[in-house]
């Protein structure tokens, strides 16, 4: 499995011979501005919400690759609004894909369209596919229903915000992963705007001290997992 980091939350998921997007906002992050959104394939776009900083690029990149939309429906009807037609709308359960099996999870957040429009509920996602199983928290404060994820898998990963303010900050992400039992955490939504900015150093000798791993790959950088 492969990840690929485009910034903030965005970041792209290679596994069992499909490609993942996740909360695809690309063109407006100055951090991000040498990638090429115009290569960029995906076969599923995944969205956890519907704020700007996480949809920004989905309607231009869902007709540029064709990829399916998985979002929950007031997000989804918002794409199909302009002009987006592949589309699968979900809401907080468990659903079987040729890929393997996708579920969407409680965040504790908030969301709205670019538009005001309401962005029905933010979710997270855990993504089971090449025998591995993947959990995007979405944007979320630390939250108990984390808890439950013990109960339902054994995580690989956990890709987590960091940058506190709107989310979790690194000592919330740290504390979660003890709710779901997972010791490998990729960070995200983390020193894209000032009021999200951390010490990413003071951030891994955190997670080091408590035996865990943070990874944070660069903009554009790509790892295996």
């Amino acid at each position: 499995m492969k990840y690929t980091y485009y910034g903030q939350s965005c970041f792209l998921l290679e596994a069992a011979g499909k490609k993942f997007l996740f909360d695809p906002f690309i063109s407006p992050n100055g951090l991000a501005k040498h990638i090429d959104t115009t290569k960029i394939e995906a076969d599923y776009i995944l969205v956890s919400h519907g704020h700007g900083d996480h949809v920004a690029d989905l309607v231009s990149l869902a007709k540029q690759t064709n990829a399916k939309v998985i979002a929950m429906p007031e997000v989804i009807a918002w794409a199909k609004a302009q002009g987006v037609t592949n589309t699968h709308d979900m809401n907080y359960g468990a659903q079987k894909f040729e890929f393997g099996k996708l579920r969407m999870v409680w965040a504790a957040h908030s969301s709205s369209m670019p538009d005001g429009s309401y962005g029905g509920n933010p979710a997270g996602f855990v993504l089971e596919t090449a025998g591995k199983a993947i959990y995007f928290a979405g944007d979320t404060s630390l939250t108990v229903e984390m808890k439950l994820l013990a109960e339902l898998y054994n995580l690989d990963y956990a890709i987590l915000p960091i940058g506190g303010n709107y989310t979790m900050d690194v000592d919330d992400a740290l504390v979660s992963t003890r709710y779901f039992d997972c010791n490998k955490v990729i960070g995200v939504h983390y020193n894209t705007f000032p009021v999200i900015a951390i010490d990413t150093e003071e951030a891994i000798a955190k997670f080091n001290r408590e035996n865990k791993v943070l990874l944070l790959p660069s903009i554009g950088e790509t790892i295996e997992l």
